[in-house]
């Protein structure tokens, strides 16, 4: 006893998601459609031919070539009528294709080698048989597909990709500009600091400057006493004129020494004070954080938006 078990015929996957195997399979009912058309006009060719021409027993050599070639032409107006028609088709829908990646920036390929590959093709046509088989056995309720969702309204898995990652770069990118805001905030709260300091050394450096001055005031009035006392004794004893003579001249030699050693001293302080390290310091720290503050305004320029 024979036993045959019968095994279903998987049906032919294209490799495509649901979505666009439907849309392969309504335009496939398309062309077979127009194909079907097509084939009936070639019959009615035929039979026209019949009715019209084949009426006589007998037919003459030359009048068998005339019909045939009467029939050629017919049959190759309409075969080449349908080839056109045929290729502008694909061309509207590779128009409809492109103009929605367009949408997106994206840059479809196509590689037509693939167009005559004759495993693909035997693919399709069992994908065709088993559309065909399954078609006939659903309702005609079930045959009616949407029309095409456009790309803007489905959504796209790789442009949703692209946002996010723009969506985590702008984020990055905004926590990079804050962390630069601070470290300029804190550096115009130093160099404020830095300034200040500087003020008050300027402001010490003025006070021991009007110490000195007070002291050469005081020498002036000084030698304004010593002055007037010899006015004085001028007129009370000739014999000390000479004396006092002496000591006003050795008065005023020490007073431009003094004035010397004060002009020299001051020059000194001046130059000490230059070269202390505290003012050294502060004018290297000074000169370091204006170029700092310069480099963050030109950071922060690139990241502000044009006016």
């Amino acid at each position: 006893m024979l036993i045959f078990i019968v095994v279903p015929y998987p049906q032919a996957e294209l490799g495509l998601n649901d979505h666009h195997q439907n849309e392969v399979i309504n335009y496939m009912r398309f062309a077979r459609s127009k194909r079907g058309l097509r084939l009936k006009t070639v019959d009615s060719c035929f039979q026209d031919l019949k009715d019209s021409r084949l009426v006589e027993e007998t037919f003459t050599i030359d009048e068998v070539i005339e019909m045939l070639d009467g029939l050629q032409t017919v049959v190759h107006s309409e075969v080449e009528s349908e080839l056109i028609n045929t290729a502008y088709t694909n061309v509207l829908l590779l128009r409809q294709l492109f103009s929605q990646a367009e949408k997106w920036y994206l840059k479809l390929q196509t590689d037509i080698s693939e167009l005559e590959n004759r495993e693909l093709l035997e693919q399709v046509a069992e994908f065709e048989k088993a559309e065909i088989t399954s078609s006939n056995k659903k309702p005609t309720s079930e045959l009616i597909k949407p029309k095409l969702a456009p790309l803007n309204e489905g959504g796209s898995e790789l442009l949703n990709k692209e946002i996010t990652r723009l969506q985590e770069e702008n984020e990055k990118l905004k926590t990079r500009l804050k962390t630069i805001e601070t470290q300029a905030t804190g550096a115009l709260d130093e160099k404020t600091k830095l300034e200040k300091s500087l003020k008050e050394l300027q402001m010490i450096q003025g006070d021991q400057k009007t110490n000195i001055t007070q002291d050469i005031s005081q020498l002036e009035d000084t030698v304004s006493a010593l002055r007037c006392q010899f006015e004085k004794t001028l007129n009370d004893s000739t014999v000390n004129q000479k004396f006092l003579e002496e000591n006003l001249v050795t008065t005023k030699h020490d007073l431009l020494k003094v004035q010397d050693q004060l002009s020299i001293a001051e020059k000194e302080l001046e130059k000490k004070f230059q070269q202390t390290a505290a003012y050294r310091n502060m004018k290297e720290i000074l000169t370091k954080k204006n170029e700092q503050i310069k480099d963050l305004r030109r950071r922060l320029s690139r990241y502000e938006p044009d006016d």
